[in-house]
């Protein structure tokens, strides 16, 4: 199956999408679902960012910056070099200046270029109720998800069974969702969001209201001294990530910018991820050189509560559940279990290429949250409530853009005062146009906690390790390009699966080579030395072992014409520790693309052929989805994949997306397992969703 693989991959080299839009958006969302390697996630706001920009394009004449760092493909050197030649030499008069930019090369010119433009007229920060209903936007979202195959879980069982029972689903096996929306370019937002997830119940039962989600906000950005403020579901972003973050951030990819956070203080939540916003009141306040974040915000979270007998009328709170899935009886008892307080305040300075910001954040809940104490969780947060505060820095000196934030959280606990500090510095250093480099270290007590963070990190969480990472990014020719990063990095604590101090490296080699506009071809090596329990324990002392990672990857892309492109991939990794027999795993995707310009239908289509040896080889891979939905799935065992997604704009206003895919499994009679297991080795999903636009 191997060799069939790697045959037909090179049978049909030689084809890929083009710099559009579309693959600069794919591109973003790729680089945090490699890092993340989950099915699960929803970066709605990273999309609308880039699609807003798109449509509205920044005006260069009349940025301060802030709008550029959101595009997520500048550097703070890049931005600010921009920024310095306007000051210098005047107005730009035309888009071709950008290539006198000391710091900007050809390729970062071609990624902006969508989302720029130069003019005279300044942007109009007084808006009046007349223009925001005759420009503003008005869209509604509708969109079904069904399942095809019948999953363990919905199966017809008697009401006893169903209610004594955490096997079994309440509610059907469909996916719902809407969303309403009204904007006025990035200056106001209002809307509402609803979804039902597979195996929840829908105006019946635990959910009488209809859908199990439901998030709306009102948001206004632009005026002179409130610069944003927003009431209902918002997201805030302060400095590196490790105080409070709402939201998802780039990872360690191959283009080293992406270490540094660019933080969005404060904007509308528009997602359906159940965990991560936060819902009550804020304002961005704004004098001179000075910027003050309030927020506030009060909502319920799932979590398990249990009673101590001993004491009448106590409860306290044993595990937080972030999956916001309310199927089973068990996954319904905790549904708003807990009511979590956040309250915080962020002031900002800036002046020329020199930013500081001061954060404090209270959390709390309403019932003692007390996990059971483990060996690698006894540093973990418990209690009623706790406090951070953090200071951040940015500063561009020449071409060093110097970054970073130090953090440190406190709470006290049966009159134990627990707490821990947690670290970043970093700078990313611009040489010239074709060469730049960046370094970052990072310290993070294993007794530092915030629920709200994205830190950089290797564990997936701001706590409990020390790391030191360098990256470096060359223009070799006009042709010719490389990408590469290493990272060291050590766990001074336990962590789950790992009963001892533990250490590891990832290191990363990307060469690019792209002749023209239309073609691109690039191989990319990763290593990865993580480690684990051994799987020979006696069930006495667990030894630690090495678990070594490798892939590699060969990408080949041309643009045939104008409305046609291809995009070809093979990846092979293999999986070496001493405790088990060495695992590898290949795969092999296809994609089509069909954009004619003169008819209103556009048509992608995947074909993949994979072969592991075990779900600790799986590979992930982005998929072209509706707008708005994201599917990054995990490819493993041997089978092969396939998808169709075609759009179809019609009458002006609307939008019609239907998707079909497909997993076909060779070596499997079953997927899956428990209330999800599949009988037989199929595995299907579709999506319909209508875009209504006005």
């Amino acid at each position: 199956m191997k060799v069939v693989v790697a045959i037909f991959f090179f049978l049909t080299i030689g084809f890929v999408f083009g710099q559009d839009k579309g693959e600069i958006i794919q591109q973003r969302i790729e680089f945090i679902s490699e890092q993340l390697q989950s099915e699960e996630i929803d970066l709605t706001n990273i999309v609308e960012q880039l699609e807003y920009f798109y449509e509205s394009k920044i005006n260069l004449n009349t940025t301060n910056g802030e709008d550029l760092e959101q595009l997520y493909l500048l550097t703070q050197v890049q931005i600010n070099d921009l920024l310095l030649h306007r000051k210098a030499f005047g107005k730009y008069i035309t888009i071709y200046e950008l290539q006198s930019l000391k710091y900007w090369d050809l390729t970062t010119i071609q990624l902006v270029l969508p989302f720029v433009r130069v003019d005279d007229k300044l942007d109009n920060l007084h808006i009046t109720f007349k223009e925001a209903m005759k420009e503003g936007k008005f869209e509604l979202f509708l969109r079904y998800q069904p399942t095809f195959q019948q999953k363990q879980g919905y199966q017809k069982v008697s009401d006893s069974l169903l209610q004594n029972s955490n096997n079994y689903y309440y509610g059907n096996s469909d996916r719902y969702y809407t969303r309403f929306r009204y904007t006025y370019k990035s200056n106001i937002s209002v809307g509402f969001t609803g979804e039902k997830d597979p195996g929840e119940q829908f105006f019946k039962g635990s959910q009488k209201n209809g859908f199990d989600f439901y998030s709306a906000h009102a948001f206004f950005k632009g005026g002179k001294y409130i610069s944003a403020a927003v009431v209902g579901d918002y997201q805030v972003q302060v400095g590196q990530g490790l105080n409070i973050w709402s939201s998802y951030a780039f990872g360690k990819t191959a283009d080293i910018a992406t270490m540094k956070r660019t933080a969005n203080p404060l904007k509308a939540y528009t997602s359906v991820d159940e965990a991560r916003f936060l819902r009550g009141a804020a304002v961005d306040l704004s004098y001179g050189n000075f910027d003050l974040l309030l927020f506030a915000s009060r909502k319920k979270v799932d979590a398990a509560v249990i009673e101590d007998s001993t004491l009448e009328d106590l409860e306290f709170i044993s595990t937080i559940d972030l999956s916001g899935l309310h199927r089973t009886n068990r996954e319904i008892a905790k549904m708003n279990g807990l009511t979590e307080s956040i309250a915080g305040a962020n002031l900002r300075y800036a002046f020329g290429g020199l930013k500081l910001g001061g954060t404090f954040v209270y959390q709390g809940y309403d019932k003692d949250f007390v996990k059971d104490i483990r060996n690698h969780n006894q540093f973990d947060f418990r209690g009623r409530s706790m406090v951070s505060g953090s200071f951040d820095y940015s500063y561009v000196l020449k071409n060093i853009n110097f970054f970073g934030e130090v953090s440190r959280n406190y709470n006290n606990y049966q009159n134990q005062k627990m707490g821990g500090l947690a670290m970043v510095h970093g700078a990313l250093i611009s040489l010239d146009s074709r060469a730049s480099i960046g370094i970052l270290y990072r310290n993070y007590d294993r007794a530092y906690n915030t629920f709200y963070n994205a830190g950089f990190s290797e564990g997936g969480n701001t706590q409990n390790e020390k790391g030191l990472y360098a990256g470096l990014k060359l223009k070799l020719n006009s042709k010719w390009s490389l990408n590469g990063y290493a990272d060291i990095f050590q766990f001074p604590w336990m962590k789950y699966l790992v009963d001892a101090p533990s250490f590891g490296h990832e290191f990363l080699i990307q060469p690019v080579y792209k002749p023209n506009k239309i073609f691109e071809i690039y191989g990319r090596f990763r290593q990865q030395v993580r480690q684990r329990n051994s799987r020979d324990s006696d069930g006495t002392v667990t030894e630690i072992e090495d678990v070594l990672q490798r892939n590699y990857r060969f990408n080949l892309s041309y643009t045939v014409n104008e409305f046609f492109t291809l995009k070809s991939r093979i990846e092979y990794v293999t999986l070496n520790r001493k405790s088990n027999k060495p695992e590898d795993g290949i795969m092999f995707t296809q994609d089509f693309v069909f954009r004619p310009k003169s008819f209103p239908l556009d048509i992608a289509l995947r074909y993949a052929l994979f072969d592991t040896d075990s779900y600790d080889t799986r590979m992930y891979s982005f998929e072209n989805n509706a707008l708005y939905v994201f599917a990054v799935p995990a490819y493993y065992y041997q089978g092969s994949r396939a998808y169709i997604l075609v759009r179809y704009s019609f009458a002006r206003h609307f939008d019609l997306w239907v998707r079909y895919g497909e997993f076909l499994y060779n070596n499997r009679s079953t997927i899956s397992s428990g209330a999800e297991e599949i009988k037989g080795s199929r595995k299907s999903d579709f999506v319909v969703q209508l875009r209504m636009s006005f």
